[in-house]
């Protein structure tokens, strides 16, 4: 059956329903958790024989599902099971558009198209009690079923299905024209579309199913809409509590860009290649990823935040209490290679990204170059002496004049080499030149970025990215110049312990960063304890290793891959595959580093 034509813009494969691991070195694209044999379904078919059973089932779910496709195709599997369904939509209880447009108004900046406020209301401001009062289950039928998002809200008595779909897939779903914003009924541009989903609907959706979560009866994954998987509430929280205590890999994806250049794709060949570029690849930014589940070799997808609303303290360990139910660090790979320069830029002050967006903490970040090309650089940092007024005179008259900039002029341009790590705390003026891959470890939120500098460049799409540089100059820190970019931006690097073939190397943070990055390098293996913190690890040299934990899980980790090891876990020890020196990066939350307001 098709939806239609067209209803995922993307040259990206939907993840598959049955995964069979390759058994070359490659880096694996679909990191399923093993939760043990027959635990997960799929097919309408299969689904609708446990829902005959019922006499009331509530379909809840996030934004993004195609609702009546689910509708239709279910309905059709409990036809031929004999079994006579009344349907009932839970939009027909919600406000009218134009009240739930005046609703989310103030938290959507009419003059920005990029930046909003967080949303502070809760999913029932988008219906209306009067009308939610009717949708009652029909006594006459053999099962009266309410969907929608919100479906929860009106308190049946039931059986609580809970159906999920990947937010790569959501934002392909948009751009393809196949989905609406939340309480919508008309289309809008996918890049407003996508501004709405950030700051309102993901983060209503989230507080709804985090109430959800423990009493739900079904998880369904809806990605493939023709065959969902699903599987039973009570083995996702076992499966989650598993992970919790030994280790998982967030599904990463991958994304094309105007700067981006051809590494991934060299080095992924499994990933489309028609494409110009791959700039993005999202291996770990936990808001938009992924978490797969395996069994039978059939996949599961739950979002990232199911384990942090179940299992943020096994997660974060010491940190649970400061950061709550936000996973706090962000692994994602920059790829300039045989590319162009990113744009350049700075992220916004703790206290400005709180009073104009409403996140609890800043988008501090580091460089980390896992490889480059000879001559690579990055630029960080101004040049001595710099004068403010006559840079951002320059920045405005290229952005009105379409006048290039020899931004050396003003922005300290840093040879860059394998291993380095690039400090930029918040208000750092920053960019990555070309040939490099960046390993970008860095705090959490991950679009406030303020750029003021883009080399003349269009979008993809053929259009002129926005530029920000009054929110540029309200935050950018021009003490950061000179000798002092040398002294306080560049890492430097220390033996911090060792034993017979291995070392624990300290690369240094800046004092601003509540997170801290050291290095192992082994020839054979290496043993270490959590310490109540949450490490994120990325094999940046070596052919592969095999990860143990306490529990005895074992995993293959490739070259590039990132995985974390929770606080939960206690110890793990990691296994050298390869005949060269292996080296894996992991960050971690300092201990004592400074709380946040809860999103």
């Amino acid at each position: 059956m098709n939806l239609f034509p067209e209803w995922r813009d993307t040259s990206q494969m939907l993840a598959p329903v049955n995964h069979f691991p390759a058994t070359n070195d490659h880096y694996n694209l679909y990191p399923g958790f093993p939760i043990g044999p027959n635990k997960i379904l799929s097919g309408y078919d299969v689904l609708a024989t446990l829902l005959a059973r019922e006499r009331r089932v509530i379909l809840d779910g996030y934004g993004g599902v195609f609702w009546e496709n689910f509708r239709t195709q279910l309905n059709g599997s409990l036809l031929q099971l004999g079994v006579r369904a009344v349907w009932m939509n839970i939009e027909n209880a919600f406000r009218p558009v134009e009240e739930i447009e005046r609703l989310v108004a103030d938290f959507l900046d009419s003059e920005d198209p990029l930046f909003g406020t967080l949303f502070t209301g809760e999913m029932q401001d988008f219906v209306d009690p009067e009308l939610l009062r009717p949708l009652r289950p029909d006594p006459d039928a053999d099962l009266s079923v309410l969907y929608g998002c919100g479906a929860a809200l009106a308190e049946w008595d039931g059986l609580l299905v809970y159906i999920d779909v990947p937010k790569n897939e959501i934002q392909f779903r948009s751009r393809a024209g196949a989905i609406c914003n939340l309480g919508c009924v008309e289309l809008t541009d996918p890049k407003a579309m996508y501004k709405r989903f950030y700051f309102v609907d993901w983060v209503v959706l989230n507080r709804h199913k985090s109430r959800l979560l423990e009493r739900l009866d079904l998880i369904v994954d809806e990605q493939h809409p023709n065959e969902p998987t699903f599987m039973a509430g009570n083995d996702l929280r076992w499966a989650l509590t598993q992970m919790s205590r030994n280790y998982f890999r967030a599904r990463p994806w991958f994304e094309p860009g105007p700067w981006g250049g051809q590494w991934i794709k060299r080095h992924i060949p499994q990933l489309p290649q028609d494409v110009p570029n791959y700039a993005w690849s999202f291996e770990l930014i936990t808001p938009e990823n992924g978490l797969m589940l395996e069994s039978d070799n059939r996949l599961l997808e739950v979002s990232f935040d199911c384990l942090m609303f179940q299992e943020n303290e096994a997660v974060l360990g010491e940190a649970a209490s400061r950061f709550g139910h936000i996973f706090p660090i962000r692994f994602d790979f920059l790829d300039s290679v045989d590319g162009g320069n990113l744009s350049v830029q700075c992220h916004p002050h703790p206290d400005y990204i709180r009073r104009h967006f409403g996140e609890g903490f800043t988008q501090d970040e580091t460089y980390y170059i896992l490889d480059c090309a000879p001559n690579a650089h990055v630029y960080l940092g101004f040049c001595d002496g710099v004068d403010p007024y006559l840079f951002r005179k320059t920045l405005e008259q290229s952005a009105a004049n379409a006048v290039p900039i020899n931004i050396e002029r003003f922005v300290q341009a840093i040879p860059a080499n394998k291993h380095d790590l690039f400090l930029i705390p918040h208000g750092t003026i920053h960019s990555s030149g070309v040939n490099n891959l960046v390993l970008e470890i860095s705090a959490t939120p991950y679009i406030f970025t303020f750029k003021m500098y883009d080399w003349m460049r269009l979008g993809l799409d053929g259009q002129p990215r926005p530029l920000n540089i009054q929110r540029a100059f309200e935050n950018l820190n021009f003490e950061r110049q000179g000798r002092r970019v040398q002294a306080e931006l560049i890492s430097k690097p220390y033996k911090l312990k060792g034993g017979q073939n291995w070392s624990l190397i300290h690369l240094p943070t800046h004092p601003d960063h509540f997170y801290d990055v050291h290095r192992f390098e082994f020839e054979d293996t290496v043993e270490s304890t959590t310490d109540d913190a949450c490490q994120v690890l990325n094999l940046v040299e070596g052919k592969s290793i095999i990860l143990e934990t306490q529990d005895g899980m074992r995993q293959r980790i490739h070259y590039a891959e990132t995985f974390v090891v929770p606080a939960g876990a206690r110890r793990y020890r990691l296994i050298n595959e390869g005949q060269a020196i292996a080296k894996v990066v992991k960050a971690f939350v300092k201990h004592g580093a400074g709380g946040i307001a809860a999103r």
